[in-house]
């Protein structure tokens, strides 16, 4: 069973925004197209967070099979997570903090994470929220956490601030 820790340690954020300016920069040079978002725990000041940096690159359909092609030669697979058309993930367990990315397509059912990023930023409810949950899965099972947590953004999705935020995006406001 692997376990699941968390901290909220200054330091762990300053590495993982150095990291982020890093892999960013590497990202960009090769996909200067893409959007890229710092997201995860990581980005949100003050979340618990299991250390690592998660990095979002939003391309459209079009470029997508160029932007895995490349981000393929950068980082190992993530065996983990699900692949599609529209999705696919990354990462590299070597780096300080590790690092997972996440390829999306722009306006497709995966092109999620910045967004809940935005809401936990701006609601410091949901956020605490979030920490409860990581607080009461310290020292306990990954896949236990992982699942509450998928139900925890599923919830988040529904949110009037999550549709707001959604919608503003989707008219260009």
């Amino acid at each position: 069973m692997e376990k699941v820790y968390f901290q909220n340690a200054p330091s762990v954020y300053e590495k993982a925004h150095q990291l982020y300016l890093t892999e960013s920069a590497r990202i960009r040079a090769l996909l200067p197209e893409a959007d890229l978002q710092h997201i995860g725990s990581t980005a949100v000041t003050g979340s618990w967070t299991k250390g690592d940096l998660d990095i979002q690159v939003r391309v459209t359909k079009d470029q997508f099979d160029n932007a895995a092609s490349m981000l393929f030669r950068m980082y190992d697979i993530n065996e983990g997570s699900d692949s599609t058309d529209s999705f696919r993930s990354f990462k590299d367990d070597e780096m300080n903090p590790p690092l997972g990315v996440q390829l999306t397509v722009i306006g497709s059912e995966v092109d999620f994470f910045y967004k809940i990023r935005d809401v936990m930023r701006i609601n410091d409810s949901y956020r605490q929220q979030y920490d409860d949950l990581k607080q009461r899965f310290q020292g306990g099972d990954m896949e236990a956490y992982r699942a509450e947590k998928n139900e925890f953004f599923a919830w988040l999705m529904e949110t009037p601030e999550y549709s707001k935020l959604d919608a503003k995006r989707d008219t260009g406001a």
